[in-house]
């Protein structure tokens, strides 16, 4: 409410929200510090927004007490806020959002502040009670694993302000649309290409490490720049000499151990470096810095994308 949009419309439930104030729209806002009540209870709390509504103090405890079960944490009514834990004041939060029943519930990055068990837990309570309530969440977040966990759907913005694909969680990670969004989402190594022959949805293409034959998802021409993406877990050793697809010979730059998986590192050419991530079974041996080795990747996993922005990290 208080910016103006100089063009565009934002529509709820079909009508166009602009020149209606925040306190007339169907929304709730969960904001990223909860932004809870200290000094009053757990019930006063949820009930804070019927309260401005001019709703009862009966129905406001029932309204509380309700929710209260919807979010798995009842019983606490009359605890002040400051007796809850972290995951409690969330599910808290989230009541006193859907008190006032809204059409949108905004959420502003909510878990940032939890750690990581818990942050993945409330993951998972989060979608639970979305979807018991029929609410649709809007989720403001920085942290992709939540996003791709979480959503129906995910939209991806650029700095600019540019949406630049609204899509499924699977669909936004296999099949991204654009430079920038293959880039962005998730770990993906990038070859910088020149087509040089399209056949039958396919083109292979020029590129440091020799040539790469990719899906020509985008209807790249001959001489066309284009930039070829592969994720690091389609990336395999090419122990069998049968192989014909892609096949890159590289060099060991680095390992990280992260458990049940190991990033290997790789540079390949003169300058051209790349991730290949394995996992881990507990029994082969890891790889040597500084090893000789050759990859490779299908060209069923290698998307072909015309050139354009890449993300800043």
């Amino acid at each position: 409410g208080f910016l103006e949009p100089t063009k565009g419309k934002v529509r709820i439930g079909g009508k166009n929200m602009r020149g209606i104030g925040p306190n007339k729209r169907p929304t709730a806002m969960i904001f990223q510090n909860l932004a809870l009540f200290p000094l009053m209870s757990v019930a006063d709390n949820i009930g804070f927004g019927l309260e401005v509504r001019g709703v009862s103090r009966p129905e406001r405890r029932k309204k509380a007490t309700d929710l209260l079960e919807l979010v798995d944490l009842p019983g606490v009514e009359d605890k002040r806020v400051s007796d809850l834990s972290g995951g409690q004041m969330q599910r808290v939060a989230i009541a006193r959002g859907l008190a006032v029943q809204p059409a949108v519930l905004l959420l502003d990055e909510p878990l940032s502040a939890l750690d990581l068990k818990l942050r993945q837990h409330m993951r998972t309570e989060l979608r639970k009670i979305q979807k018991l309530s029929g609410v649709t969440f809007i989720y403001i977040t920085h942290d992709q694993g939540e996003a791709l966990t979480m959503s129906d759907r995910i939209g991806v913005m650029s700095a600019e302000g540019n949406l630049e694909q609204v899509d499924k969680a699977d669909v936004l990670y296999n099949e991204p649309q654009s430079a920038f969004v293959a880039d962005f989402v998730g770990d993906n190594n990038a070859f910088k290409a020149t087509v040089s022959e399209v056949t039958n949805g396919y083109a292979v293409v020029k590129t440091p490490c020799g040539p790469l034959k990719g899906n020509n998802c985008r209807n790249l021409d001959v001489g066309q720049g284009a930039i070829a993406f592969v994720r690091p877990e389609a990336i395999a050793l090419a122990s069998d000499a049968n192989i014909t697809d892609n096949r890159i010979s590289c060099m060991v730059e680095n390992l990280s151990f992260e458990g049940p998986f190991v990033t290997v590192y790789l540079k390949a050419g003169k300058d051209q470096t790349f991730v290949m991530r394995q996992n881990n079974d507990g029994s082969s041996p890891l790889l040597q810095i500084g090893a000789n080795i050759e990859v490779f990747f299908s060209a069923d996993n290698t998307r072909l994308l015309s050139n354009g922005e890449l993300s800043d990290g």
